[in-house]
């Protein structure tokens, strides 16, 4: 089999989950979708078997997480699009939205050993804006702190 995506790992999560959406909310087009979605699976099968990747519980749950931002991004800049709602605060939502899809896709990457190819763009939400973030960033940002701390006390036990 041959890579006709050359996106990472969560890259291709990612996309395959907004080509679902479109599949369903552009019907004119869910043929095009529809075979984009194929060629996606076929690199995601590609990299699940080159990097011998095992399916965990974690691992699904980002992908749900991944999932279910791009739906509610789909759904504010469709209002944006159509002209219904040119609410600053929905845009400022979106971009805090995109910003745990980037978190996740992140932690997908770390959880396959891929974290070097991993977004450093990820903005960190509004504070009027927390009850998006999911516990499980939140568990991981805190068992990362924990092992920076870890790190700092070995470090400094050495000296």
């Amino acid at each position: 089999m041959q890579r006709k995506w050359l996106p990472n790992f969560s890259e291709l999560i990612d996309r395959l989950s907004i080509h679902q959406l479109k599949e369903v909310f552009i019907p004119e087009q869910k043929d095009k979708y529809a075979k984009e979605i194929k060629d996606i699976e076929n690199d995601i099968d590609i990299v699940i078997k080159e990097k011998d990747i095992k399916l965990t519980a974690k691992m699904i749950r980002t992908i749900i997480v991944m999932a279910q931002m791009n739906e509610h991004i789909w759904y504010n800049e469709s209002k944006a699009r159509s002209g219904k709602s040119q609410d600053v605060k929905l845009l400022q939502l979106t971009h805090g939205i995109n910003g745990i899809r980037n978190k996740a896709g992140n932690y997908l990457l770390e959880q396959i050993g891929d974290s070097e190819k991993r977004d450093w763009k990820t903005d960190c939400l509004a504070a009027e804006f927390k009850d998006w973030e999911t516990s499980l960033l939140v568990d991981e940002n805190e068992n990362e702190n924990e092992n920076e701390n870890e790190n700092e006390n070995e470090n400094e036990n050495e000296k």
